[in-house]
């Protein structure tokens, strides 16, 4: 019973062993395998059997692009500035062997180098060129980094300069320099703004301007229309007079054709308009001889009718007396 435990124990130890050393390697890591202290192989994603007591994983890499933010570093500038600039690295891990064995600590290795990279950088320049060419400061620290790296098995894909911090005095004067152009180009939006305003106003009152000259012509042109056609109608209903008056003379003119008068009625209507004429206020009558020649018949009638009139008075006044 005894060998049978023995046994038992034996077999379960075995199947631990070989279980603890079968691997599966996850997306985007990478295992450095070595066999008895020296380097055999690396493994990459998938299932692997390791030898028990042989064979063991060195490193477990990360294939994924890692980022590490490095603290301020002091750094002069070439007219004697000193700035306090960190900056964060990008970058990913192309061969876990060199990864591996290449360097001892490849963080630190990167954030003093990137440190060296930066003052070497900033020294050659001027405060002003800092503060605006950061693509440019960017662009030759990553180059430099990538190539300084590339033993180690890193790729240095971006370096970005996070902050610039320069000295107190230097963010005051920025500051005030700052407000200045803040102020600077308020005042510019401020006068542009009443440009505009008036620009506006003028073109409104240019606009209303126009309009009411519009209106005024349009006014004055229904007025004259207006007055035209009073005229038109003033003149049509003149003519209209005229025309009925002449029809009505035309019309006693035939009727009086129509009837044909007597000399003695013409001579007597001759009498009834001339007396007419004669009670008017006119201080001179122009007799037509027709009238004057009626006038003398009318006298003549007058003495005919009066001279035995006052015969027979005075036969009776004769009579009286005797």
């Amino acid at each position: 019973m005894v060998w049978l435990y023995v046994v038992l124990a034996i077999v379960v130890i075995a199947l631990i062993v070989v279980i603890a050393n079968l691997k599966i390697v996850p997306q985007s890591k990478a295992y450095v395998i070595e066999r008895l202290g020296a380097y055999l192989t690396t493994w990459q994603t998938g299932f692997h059997v390791k030898i028990p007591f042989f064979e063991r994983i060195a490193k477990v890499v990360s294939l994924k692009e890692q980022v590490v933010d490095f603290a301020p570093q002091p750094v002069i500038t070439k007219d004697n500035v000193t700035m306090q600039i960190d900056t964060v690295v990008f970058f990913q891990i192309t061969d876990p062997k060199l990864y591996t064995y290449g360097v001892e600590h490849p963080i630190s290795a990167i954030e003093n180098l990137s440190a060296t990279t930066l003052r070497n950088i900033i020294g050659e320049m001027e405060l002003d060129a800092t503060l605006t060419s950061r693509d440019t400061i960017n662009a030759k620290i990553r180059v430099i980094l990538d190539e300084a790296t590339d033993p180690w098995g890193i790729k240095v894909n971006r370096v970005e300069l996070k902050n610039i911090i320069p000295p107190r005095e230097i963010q005051d004067a920025m500051e005030k320099q700052m407000k200045a152009e803040r102020h600077r180009r308020e005042a510019i939006l401020t006068a542009e703004g009443e440009k505009a305003s008036k620009i506006l106003v003028a073109e409104g009152h240019k606009e209303s301007q126009i309009l009411n000259a519009e209106a005024e012509k349009q006014a004055a042109i229904l007025h004259a229309e207006a007055v035209k056609e009073a005229k038109i109608r003033e003149a049509e209903g003149e003519a209209e007079a005229i025309l009925a008056v002449q029809r009505a003379n035309a019309k006693a003119i035939e009727l009086i054709n129509e009837a044909a008068p007597s000399d003695a009625v013409i001579a007597i209507k001759s009498l009834e308009a001339f007396s007419k004429a004669a009670d008017g206020k006119a201080t001179k009558i122009i007799i037509p001889s027709e009238i004057q020649s009626l006038a003398g018949l009318a006298a003549s009638l007058k003495e005919l009718v009066t001279e035995p009139a006052a015969d027979s008075k005075a036969d009776s006044d004769a009579e009286k007396t005797e």
